[in-house]
């Protein structure tokens, strides 16, 4: 899904308070300062991949200071490799200062504050990244900011072509060439840093994706098109990663998938609120697409087919419901018991 703004659509008079409303919408707190505010124009854009997001901002000179607004939590936290596209600008974090030129990128830790500067026109493409993410796939936590990546260089040219390719094809990448393309970028982007790999944090980090896998999992269980590449693409990474990080829990991925649908089926079919819904409506309603399949699963998994189990379940209820009226009517309504005459 893509979203767009441009101050060419604004009145002048109002097109900075514009500016500053949807910037913040896009990037969070910011403070802006404006060398020209008669003048000025500007456009963004902003599409999804998978776990990132990706940026497009064009406008004549402006500057701003960033300060993080997520939790100071891992989960919480992003990076954004930012690529300067058109036009010079400069970017200062932890005391540290780089000039971005055409075609150069850096990278930003977003939970720490920043701050930004250009003299005129320019464009610049942020990708923001899970801080989790992108540690796992460079397979480490020390991450330099602000420092600049020549586009002069193999890697740096490489990761601007790749940048710009992932913003122009992110809407119609499947989830398979999202995966691959990602996989390549993340690869660059560690030859760009030239970063010492550490297993320091590895284990957690795996754990993080594992849950987060586990959470689009649970998001997605009613859509009958989840599987393995479809979940793996979703958080970044590719499938044969995602299945190494599932055969520590002893089961692939499709099993996963499989095993947490059932479980919804079996809680739906014992529920008196769905009562009236047949058996197949409820398994498709869960994302299987056959009613064959459903009942050899449900039973390998359970013990018992699903008309049997729900034969029982909806038995021992009406029971239950006959045992308490009697009890309640033998006490009374006061549940003290009946007077009985002498």
């Amino acid at each position: 899904m893509s979203e767009t703004f441009s101050t060419e659509l604004i009145p002048a008079a109002d097109r900075i308070e514009a500016w500053e409303w949807n910037a913040r919408r896009f990037c969070g707190d910011c403070r802006f300062h404006f060398p020209s505010r008669r003048s000025f124009h500007g456009s963004m854009a902003s599409k999804n991949l998978s776990e990132l997001s990706l940026s497009l901002f064009s406008s004549s000179a402006l500057s701003f200071q960033k300060f993080p607004t997520a939790s100071a939590h891992p989960g919480n936290r992003f990076c954004t490799v930012i690529t300067q596209l058109e036009g010079a600008r400069w970017y200062s974090q932890n005391d540290a200062v780089v000039v971005l030129k055409p075609g150069d990128s850096t990278v930003i830790d977003s939970a720490a504050p920043w701050s930004s500067d250009c003299l005129g026109d320019c464009v610049r493409l942020y990708v923001r990244v899970p801080r989790w993410l992108i540690e796992d796939r460079l397979r480490t936590t020390m991450l330099p900011s602000a420092r600049r990546i020549s586009v002069a260089t193999a890697p740096g040219g490489a990761l601007f072509r790749l940048a710009n390719s992932l913003y122009r094809e992110a809407d119609g990448l499947t989830h398979e060439e999202a995966a691959a393309m990602l996989e390549a970028y993340f690869g660059v982007l560690s030859g760009c840093l030239g970063v010492p790999r550490t297993d320091t944090g590895a284990a957690g980090n795996g754990d993080r994706i594992l849950a987060c896998i586990e959470t689009f999992i649970e998001r997605h269980l009613a859509e009958s098109t989840l599987g393995p590449v479809e979940a793996a693409a979703a958080v970044g990474i590719s499938v044969r990663h995602a299945h190494r990080l599932f055969a520590k829990k002893g089961c692939t991925m499709g099993d996963w998938i499989r095993q947490r649908r059932l479980e919804r089926c079996r809680a739906d079919l014992a529920s008196p609120r769905l009562r009236e819904r047949t058996i197949t409506d409820i398994a498709f309603g869960w994302g299987f697409s056959e009613s064959a399949h459903f009942s050899r699963s449900f039973k390998q998994q359970f013990g018992i087919c699903p008309r049997t189990f729900r034969s029982q379940v909806w038995g021992d209820s009406w029971q239950k419901r006959e045992t308490d009226r009697n009890l309640q009517n033998l006490l009374g309504p006061s549940g003290s018991g009946q007077s009985w005459p002498n």
